[in-house]
């Protein structure tokens, strides 16, 4: 029963989101889009593992603070002369279940100056524009506060 309530919880949490979202309007586009996102997110993150919403706010101001950072530093690179850039791939172990690998990637792409593309035998593979800073520290600090969200 408990997972069923979870699932519930789910499909509520993204109806109310495509309502606010969408101001209300769209609602036979929402029709479809809640039902799908519901089971893509139940697929990604089974409703044995609940969500916690405290950590996942915790997360939103570091993520805006160094989304400005990095936009900013992306920015300098690429209005410099030099163009001071070290572009390469990093593969990096990820502890997370498969549905946390995909919300890291996720998260990691919307950063500036990196891009998650896969996995590889439970490797994140990230594209970056400088493979001379650390950021597999910075990868490892977002995948624990990842994996206190769920679970």
């Amino acid at each position: 029963m408990k997972k069923h309530a979870a699932s519930a919880r789910r499909v509520i949490f993204f109806l109310v989101l495509w309502f606010v979202l969408s101001e209300g309007e769209a609602l036979l586009v929402g029709a479809a889009a809640v039902p799908a996102a519901s089971w893509l997110s139940l697929r990604l993150l089974p409703a044995t593992r609940p969500i916690h919403l405290l950590p996942l706010l915790a997360m939103t101001p570091n993520f805006l603070w160094r989304s400005l950072l990095g936009g900013l530093d992306v920015g300098r690179r690429a209005l410099d002369p030099r163009m001071p850039i070290n572009p390469g791939w990093i593969r990096l172990p990820v502890d997370l279940p498969d549905g946390g690998r995909v919300a890291l990637g996720g998260e990691l792409s919307l950063m500036p100056g990196t891009l998650a593309a896969g996995t590889d035998r439970g490797r994140l593979l990230v594209h970056v524009l400088d493979k001379d800073q650390d950021h597999a520290r910075m990868i490892r600090i977002e995948e624990r506060r990842l994996g206190s969200v769920s679970g």
